[in-house]
């Protein structure tokens, strides 16, 4: 049975259940996606954009899946404690594809803010989740959204109301939980009206050793002279596959900043799609992945400059360890009213060993002829002569490299807007290098 064939024929069995433990919102987009999802199946190797991921065999094996919305038998809240230094956030959990709806303390929000399961809130508020709900995620181009579309039944919504500042950080933590091989599908649908202001953080943990397979989609809407950050951070394992793709849509004077950060993984494959929609929005799309012992991270971009006057400025990183593989390809569109365009694209990579292998294709397609736009790529090793240098000053050679990838990667860290968490991320980076366990401060649930 092909890839496909397994899905079509679950949602067709399964409609009825995974209708009826969803909201009418998110149902009404189901019929669609899965007529998207018999044309199109997933992308292959032949596809331009999946040369490194081979995406109908991640999704091959026959995974379980909560239909019924079980509960799973963990409390996060015992296992998961973030002791990050001066960073206090707002702190929600999804445990595998669920939304976990137990605190142990009260949150408290802004008048008109809105923050919790998906699924809820679209049953109380329908009209607004319906409003933006599956708008930016377009089935009909990638099977992997369709499939999402298809089976999600719950996941994180955030809504900020106009001129609303969210003080603190809110914290989103992704709890995989299983005792067979499992796969979950999540949506996250984040909303900041008019000059709203908010920084968002999700992480992604795994618990236990079973086989996981997530697919999940966020939608991002950032009105006019609205601000937002998101940062997007993947600690799980050898044995996890991660499939997501991230939406967002700018309004005019908007600024955005989105940072995707891998320090361990199994597969991860993450596609980034920016549209720049409003005159004067700017955008920073940053990343950064290290990969060793066979781990594979993918990263495609597409930053859509459709209006004059916007900026962009991405830039990824990866260092590549043992017999890792890393792949980045980015494309930046500047459409022909887009004049006064700025955008910059940056990749560079380092491979530590000879079996190391880093695939990278920057792209700038360009219809405007009054921009400044940039791109380049680089592929190379350790600094010989800076290496020796540390070395001739006493330096161990283990402890020289891992200063010199520490310092190739500071200025990813330096682009996060979120000062604790920006320490934090320098500590992380440093034991990952040195090979330690890099386990969150407190935490119950990183190996």
């Amino acid at each position: 049975m092909s890839s496909e064939k397994q899905y079509i024929e679950l949602y067709e069995k399964y409609v009825s259940l995974l209708n009826d433990k969803s909201a009418p919102v998110l149902n009404a987009r189901r019929p669609a996606a899965a007529a998207a999802f018999a044309e199109t199946g997933f992308p292959d190797a032949v596809s331009e954009n999946y040369t490194l991921t081979d995406i109908p065999a991640a999704y091959a094996p026959d995974y379980g899946l909560n239909l019924n919305r079980l509960e799973i038998p963990v409390n996060p809240n015992e296992v998961f404690r973030c002791d990050v230094p001066n960073l206090s956030t707002l702190l929600y959990f999804i445990v595998n594809d669920t939304f976990y709806p137990y605190q142990e303390r009260p949150l408290t929000l802004p008048d008109g803010v809105l923050a919790g399961s998906l699924k809820e809130m679209a049953l109380a508020c329908p009209e607004l989740v319906a409003r933006y709900y599956g708008g930016l995620a377009d089935v009909s181009k990638d099977g992997t959204v369709a499939l999402n579309t298809m089976l999600a039944q719950d996941g994180f919504f955030l809504y900020i109301p106009r001129n609303v500042v969210l003080e603190k950080p809110l914290q989103l933590v992704h709890v995989l939980r299983g005792d067979t091989d499992f796969m979950v599908n999540r949506r996250l649908l984040i909303v900041l009206e008019e000059g709203a202001q908010a920084k968002v953080l999700v992480c992604d943990h795994t618990m236990d050793k079973a086989r996981f397979l997530t697919s999940q989609v966020t939608e991002i809407y950032a009105g006019a002279n609205s601000v937002f950050d998101f940062y997007d951070m993947e600690e799980s394992s050898l044995d996890t596959i991660r499939v997501a793709s991230t939406f967002v849509r700018q309004e005019a004077g908007s600024n955005v900043l989105v940072n995707g950060i891998t320090l361990h993984n199994g597969i991860t494959r993450n596609n980034y799609h920016v549209t720049l929609a409003g005159e004067g929005a700017e955008v920073g799309l940053c990343g950064m992945a290290i990969a060793d012992r066979g781990e594979s991270v993918d990263n495609y971009t597409f930053i859509d400059h459709a209006v004059p006057g916007c900026t962009s400025n991405e830039l990824f990183k990866y260092v590549i360890d043992d017999d890792a593989r890393g792949a980045f390809s980015g494309r930046i569109l500047v459409r022909p009213d887009a004049q006064k365009t700025v955008a910059y694209q940056s990749n560079k990579n380092l491979c530590m060993t000879p079996e190391a292998r880093m695939y990278t294709k920057p792209q700038l397609e360009i219809y405007a002829d009054d921009v400044k736009c940039s791109h380049g790529a680089t592929v190379g090793q350790l600094d010989q002569e800076a290496l020796f240098y540390l070395r001739s000053r006493g330096i161990s050679e283990g402890e020289a490299r891992m200063l010199l990838m520490y310092a190739f990667m500071n200025d990813v860290i330096e682009n996060v807007r979120l000062d604790a968490l920006k320490d934090r991320l320098r500590q992380l980076v440093e034991k990952r290098f040195r090979g330690e366990l890099a386990k969150c401060a407190g935490c119950g649930v990183c190996r």
